[in-house]
């Protein structure tokens, strides 16, 4: 049976998602939408069987019922701190990557599917980054499916996905994977939009 590896970067889906969300439902929808866990793992799981599925993020006290949401999907969530000079997350990048070369060590003669949920593919020109080990784990006999937003995937790292074994455009499965809360006092009135049943058969 195929073997899945899910390595999920939360912030890079989230925040794209917002842009697309302006897009498509107005600015108002940017601030109240959210991702919709369940259908984003069956997504990546695609009926398969999951050997592993990590997601890395950061840890200020409002996002907590977020990682809580992913834990009760049964994915291994690391948090870690944001820098005290500039707010963002630190190590996120790498702490995914370590996940995936120890995998394409501990698996090597036995490689799964690797379901990478980001784009990011700085860093390719200098041997590092997602892009250059997706293709490290590639030549290992590994198979590769990118799931991400169109507009936010790195060109190279899409067309490479494309051209060697999937990229899958989560634009279209937005109204699956992602819902809009309702506004918060003092916010504009306007109705809850709830995540449709997925179709896997459109992926």
């Amino acid at each position: 049976m195929e073997k899945v590896f899910i390595y999920w970067d939360d912030s890079n889906i989230f925040i794209s998602a917002q842009a697309i969300a302006a897009e498509r439902e107005g600015e108002a929808a940017r601030p109240r939408v959210r991702i919709h866990f369940r259908n984003l793992l069956e997504l990546a799981q695609a009926g398969r069987s999951i050997h592993r599925a990590v997601a890395v993020g950061s840890i200020p006290p409002e996002l907590r019922h977020v990682w809580d949401h992913l834990k009760n999907e049964g994915v291994a969530v690391h948090l870690l701190e944001r820098g005290a000079l500039h707010g963002r997350e630190q190590g996120v990048d790498q702490e995914l990557q370590t996940y995936m070369l120890r995998d394409t060590v501990d698996y090597n003669g036995d490689p799964g599917i690797a379901v990478i949920l980001t784009g990011d593919g700085a860093g390719f020109a200098d041997g590092v980054g997602f892009h250059a080990d997706l293709e490290r784990m590639h030549r290992k006999g590994w198979r590769i499916e990118v799931l991400l937003w169109r507009h936010s995937c790195n060109r190279r790292m899409r067309e490479w996905a494309e051209e060697n074994d999937q990229f899958i455009a989560l634009d279209d499965f937005y109204d699956s994977v992602t819902f809009l809360e309702s506004p918060a006092p003092g916010q504009p009135v306007a109705a809850p939009r709830y995540a449709v049943p997925l179709n896997l058969a459109e992926r």
